[in-house]
């Protein structure tokens, strides 16, 4: 199945619109990926928080077309 890194991008960029976001795809199979996200919308929240922005950013694909995403997440300097 899998899901491309450019829409995994997309979906969190339409969510978090100030976001800078680097997506790696850690096995080369398009089902587990590496996300680094950098978004104003974090600030002033845990990482639990900032976590829960990004997987309702995804729309409940995770599990599903998304099998892996390590996330990063950070407020901009």
């Amino acid at each position: 199945m899998g899901m491309a890194a450019a829409e995994i991008e997309k979906l969190i960029r339409e969510a978090l619109p100030d976001a800078e976001v680097t997506i790696t795809d850690l096995a080369g199979d398009g089902d587990h990926y590496s996300a680094r996200i950098v978004s104003s919308a974090f600030a002033g929240k845990t990482r639990v928080q900032q976590h829960k922005l990004v997987y309702e950013a995804l729309g409940g694909r995770m599990g599903g077309e998304l099998h892996a995403l390590q996330l990063h997440t950070t407020v901009p300097n």
